[in-house]
């Protein structure tokens, strides 16, 4: 199971980067795919999930309006478009693949740094 984490990078505040998450070694389709992200000294949190359709899309307050999650089900991918971004989106930000009570897989993370 291989979950690699794309696109991070350095950016100044109020511009846009676009993460991808390749996935392989399990059913991409049947898994609920989500983005989640640890600033330095702080708990990991969830930022953006998108069910195993790709239907149903939640996000966490603080970047709803502002980030975008999709998926490819034939390509394996999972996105995270980010725009207008803020110093306090900092933070490494991890792929992860859920399905619930059997199966739990977690990307290595990429750095993702707003700064002037």
């Amino acid at each position: 199971v291989q979950l690699v984490e794309s696109g991070g990078g350095l950016v100044q505040p109020g511009g846009s980067l676009r993460l991808s998450c390749v996935a392989s070694g399990f059913t991409f389709r049947s898994y609920v795919m989500s983005w989640n992200r640890q600033a330095p000294g702080k708990e990991r949190e969830l930022v953006a999930s998108i069910s195993s359709s790709g239907g149903i899309r939640n996000y966490v307050d603080s970047v709803r309006g502002r980030f975008t999650i999709s998926r490819d089900n034939a390509k394996n991918t999972v996105t995270l478009q980010m725009n207008s971004l803020k110093p306090e989106d900092t933070a490494v930000y991890y792929c992860r693949a859920l399905l619930p009570a059997r199966s739990d897989y977690w990307g290595q993370g990429t750095q993702v740094t707003v700064s002037s």
